[in-house]
C-alpha cells in the first residue's frame, strides 16, 4: 500500500484545548480477562498507517483497540531503505496514538511500525520514496466496471481490514482484495443480475436504490470474514461452482469462504411472498443474542397493487450450516419503513434491536414498538446515536417524506420509541428530503440536528434550522447558514464531527469535507473546506454519486476514512486524517454500534458509537467484548 497527503487549512475554532485530551476507556478488567460473556469481535491489527502531511512531516497513526489496557504506551520505530529499526520518540506515548516525524529523509523509502508496551511490533507500514504530500492511502484494483460500495472485513485472518467491491457491470461481479490490493476472487451474479431496475430488478441484483444484499463479517468467530449474499440461478461463486434454482425468481442466500470466493453454506430464501416476485434486499450484522453475531436481512418485493411486502429474517452461521433464527412479516401492521436499517442495543441489556426508521424489533424477532401511533410515517434519513449524554440511553432522530400533516422532523427515545420533540411546517407540500445528526457545535451539550424542506439541492431545499436537540434550541438563528444534511466523518482530532458533502446537482458535485464553525457560520455551497477529494484524483461512487462507497474507521486511530475510487475504478483512493490530536480513544471498529453500521449500506449513512462522542464528552466504557 502507499499513502499520500496534501496539507490542507488549519483554521482554528472556538473550541477549548481538546488536542491534549486523554480519553482510552473507562477503568475495566485487565486485557488479559476479556468483558465476561461479552459479544466476540475481531481480532485486529494494530493498522499502522503512515501519510506525508508536509514538506518535511509524516504523520504516523495506529489502532488503540478494545481490550488494550488502561495506560498502555507505544514506541514508534522507523526502518529507512531497509535498514534497521530505530526508535523515534524519546518517552513512552501514552497520549494519542499518532506521532509526527519530521525527521525522516523522505527521498528515501521508509517503513513504520509501533511497539506496544512489551507486546511485540506491529506489521509495518511502507511509506514510498519521494511519496506525494496527500491524506491518502491508495489500493490498485484490477481494470472494470463502475464500483458503488466497498465492504470491509479481515477475510485472510492476519488482523488488516481487506476489501469487497461490487462492479457495476450486466452482469454483475462481486471482487475480494487484500488489504494490500491482490485479488483473491471474482463471484459473477448472472444473467438474473442484468435487469437492474431499483425497484423491481433481476432475482441476482445487488446493489441498487436502497437495496444492496451483501454484506462481510466474521460470521462463525474462526478469525476469519465470510461474505454474506443474496443469489438466485445462473450465479457463479468464486471458485467456479455454479449456482441453480427451480427458476428464475426463488433466491437464497449463501455464506462465502472470504479467502477463495466458494460457498461454505446456502439457505433458501422464505417463500411467504414468492408470488410477487424476487425480493430485493439489505443485509447487516447484529449480536441479537449478545454473544455471536447474526446476518440480519430486510427483504422487500412490490405487490401488484403497488404497495409493498416487507420480510424481517435472521440468520446464524455456525462454520457448517446457515440456519433461519426468525422470521418477521409486516403483513398490514402499520410499521413505516424507509431506506436504512439500524441494529444497535437500545436498551443496553447487551442484545441488539433491529431498527427500521418508524418501528422496532427485539433481537427475537418480535415487535418493540411502532412510531406510526405518533405520527410517523416513511423518510429517507433516520439515526440511532446516543445524541443527549443527559437523557439515560439512546435517542433517534428522524425525517418525513411528504408528510399529510406537514411534519418534518422528530427526536425520540430509542428504547421505548416515545417522541420527545417534532418540527413540522405549515406550508403546502412539506418535504424534508434529507437530514443529519452530529456534533457540531461545542457551546451546547449534546449534538445538533438540521434538514431540509423541498427539492435535495442547495437552491431549492430550505433550510429548517440547526437545533441543538437537547434542548430543542436553534443553535443557529440565522438557517439559512446551516451545514447541508449529509453524511459525517471525524477527521480532524477535535471531537467534533466534520461532514463529508457532494454537490446534489451532477454536473457540480465536487466531494469534499468541510467543518462548520459556529464562530463564522456560513450557506452550505461556501463553508470552509479541510479536503476537495478532486485534487487527489479520486471519484465517488458510480463515477458521479452523492455518496462515498464508505466512511468508516478501517486504519490509523479512532478517525474514520473515506473511501473512493480513481475515475477507471483501478485503484481505492482512500482518505486518511494528516491531523496529529492528543485524543486518545479505542478504535471505533471496536465499538459494537459503529461495528454493526460497518455492515449495512441501504441510502449509506454515517455510522455512531453507542456512547456520545463529542465536545465534553466522558471516557467512554470498556466494550463489553472479547476477541
Amino acid at each position: 500500500m502507499t499513502a499520500r497527503f496534501r496539507r490542507g487549512s488549519r483554521r482554528t475554532l472556538m473550541l477549548c484545548a481538546l488536542t491534549g485530551l486523554v480519553l482510552g476507556t473507562a477503568a475495566g478488567p485487565a486485557a488479559s480477562t476479556p468483558a465476561e460473556g461479552g459479544r466476540v469481535m475481531e481480532r485486529l491489527d494494530r493498522g499502522v498507517v503512515a501519510v506525508r502531511s508536509g514538506e518535511k512531516e509524516v504523520l504516523v497513526s495506529w489502532r488503540l483497540l478494545g481490550l488494550d489496557p488502561k495506560g498502555l504506551g507505544f514506541d514508534v520505530e522507523r526502518s529507512t531503505d531497509g535498514g534497521p529499526y530505530r526508535r523515534l520518540n524519546r518517552e513512552v506515548l501514552t497520549g494519542g496514538t499518532n506521532y509526527v516525524d519530521t525527521t525522516a529523509d523522505l527521498s528515501r523509502s521508509n517503513r513504520y511500525r509501533v511497539r506496544p508496551g512489551k507486546q511485540p511490533p506491529s506489521r509495518p507500514f511502507t511509506l514510498t520514496a519521494g511519496h506525494a504530500v496527500e491524506p491518502v492511502v491508495r489500493v490498485p484494483l484490477r481494470e472494470g466496471g463502475r464500483i458503488k460500495f466497498v465492504w470491509v472485513g479481515d477475510l485472510d485472518g492476519d488482523g488488516a481490514y481487506d476489501y469487497v467491491v461490487d462492479r457495476q457491470t450486466a452482469p454483475q461481479k462481486i471482487e475480494a482484495y487484500r488489504s494490500d490490493g491482490r485479488l483473491l476472487w471474482e463471484m459473477d451474479l448472472g444473467p438474473n443480475s442484468v435487469d437492474q431496475n431499483n425497484i423491481e430488478g433481476g432475482s441476482a441484483t445487488v446493489d441498487v436504490g436502497h437495496n444492496d444484499g451483501v454484506t462481510v463479517y466474521d460470521l462463525d468467530g474462526d478469525g476469519r470474514a465470510e461474505v454474506a449474499i443474496r443469489v438466485a440461478d445462473g450465479v457463479t461463486f468464486g471458485d467456479g461452482s455454479k449456482h441453480t434454482e427451480s427458476d428464475d425468481v426463488r433466491q437464497s442466500i449463501a455464506i462465502l469462504d472470504g479467502r477463495t470466493g466458494a460457498p461454505k453454506a446456502i439457505a433458501p430464501v422464505p417463500g411467504d411472498y414468492l408470488a410477487d416476485g424476487p425480493l430485493y434486499a439489505r443485509f447487516g450484522v447484529g449480536y441479537l443474542d449478545g454473544r455471536t453475531p447474526s446476518l440480519v436481512a430486510y427483504m422487500k418485493n412490490r405487490i401488484g397493487s403497488g404497495d409493498f411486502n416487507l420480510m424481517y429474517t435472521a440468520w446464524k452461521y455456525d462454520g457448517r450450516a446457515l440456519t433461519n433464527q426468525w422470521k418477521f412479516l409486516r403483513g398490514d401492521q402499520d410499521l413505516p419503513d424507509g431506506h436504512n436499517t439500524r441494529i444497535v442495543d437500545v436498551d443496553g441489556d447487551g442484545k441488539d434491536e433491529v431498527g427500521e426508521i418508524g418501528f422496532l424489533l427485539n433481537g427475537d424477532g418480535t415487535l418493540r414498538y411502532s412510531l406510526a401511533p405518533q405520527g410517523i410515517r416513511h423518510g429517507d434519513r433516520w439515526f440511532i446515536a446516543d445524541i443527549d449524554p443527559g437523557h439515560p440511553g439512546l435517542e433517534g432522530y428522524g425525517i418525513q417524506q411528504d408528510h399529510p400533516e406537514g411534519l418534518l422532523d422528530y427526536y425520540y427515545g430509542a428504547a421505548d420509541g416515545k417522541i420527545i420533540w417534532k418540527h413540522g411546517s405549515a406550508e403546502p407540500g412539506a418535504d424534508a428530503g434529507r437530514g443529519m445528526v452530529a456534533d457540531i457545535d461545542p457551546r451546547f451539550p449534546g449534538m445538533e440536528t438540521w434538514s431540509i424542506n423541498g427539492e435535495v439541492n442547495y437552491e431549492q431545499g430550505r433550510p429548517t434550522g440547526l437545533y441543538n436537540a437537547p434542548s430543542n434550541r436553534l443553535a443557529e438563528p440565522d438557517t439559512t447558514k446551516q451545514p447541508w444534511p449529509h453524511m459525517g466523518v471525524w477527521w480532524d482530532g477535535d471531537l467534533l464531527r466534520e461532514l463529508y458533502n457532494a454537490d446534489p446537482f451532477p454536473e457540480r458535485r465536487d466531494a469534499r469535507i468541510e467543518k462548520w464553525d459556529p464562530a463564522n457560520p456560513a450557506p452550505p455551497a461556501t463553508l470552509p473546506r479541510v479536503v476537495t477529494t478532486s485534487e487527489y484524483g479520486a471519484v465517488t461512487a458510480l463515477g458521479n454519486s452523492v455518496y462515498p462507497h464508505l466512511i468508516a474507521d478501517i486504519f490509523g486511530d479512532w478517525r474514520e476514512e473515506v473511501v473512493l475510487t480513481s475515475p477507471e475504478f483501478d485503484e481505492l483512493i482512500i482518505f486518511t486524517t494528516d491531523r496529529p490530536t492528543g485524543t486518545r480513544l479505542y478504535t471505533l471498529a471496536h465499538n459494537p454500534a459503529y461495528r454493526n453500521g460497518m455492515t449495512l449500506k441501504g441510502y449509506l449513512q454515517a455510522s455512531n458509537v453507542d456512547y456520545f462522542l463529542g465536545h465534553g464528552m466522558t471516557a467512554p466504557p470498556r466494550p463489553k467484548i472479547r476477541y
